[in-house]
């Protein structure tokens, strides 16, 4: 039995660096280019991403994170470095809820 989460309902700490090299193996994935083509300080769609693509991201985001997230966020953040960082920010604020009495 694997114990490398103990609970399974706590949500996974993660930084800015780790939250975009997440992102930027999913993005070369849905859009077929490799890892180095992609420059996080690049709007996202400069890359192509679709709405649809979007949508897809912001699902596998939620599953990765463990949150719920608005595929709103990815126009409000429109880089993967911005985007990133408001991830970890709302990761953030998840866990000191959890911890909240």
């Amino acid at each position: 039995m694997n114990q490398s989460n103990p609970n399974p309902s706590a949500i996974q700490s993660y930084t800015v660096e780790e939250i975009e090299t997440w992102l930027v193996s999913q993005i070369a994935e849905q859009l077929n280019i490799q890892t180095d083509e992609i420059d996080v300080k690049e709007p996202l769609d400069s890359y192509g991403l679709d709405s649809v693509q979007a949508m897809m991201l912001a699902n596998k985001a939620e599953k990765f994170l463990g949150f719920k997230l608005s595929p709103m966020l990815m126009w409000h953040y429109p880089t993967i470095a911005s985007l990133s960082k408001r991830l970890v920010e709302d990761l953030e604020d998840s866990e000191s809820d959890i911890f909240q009495i």
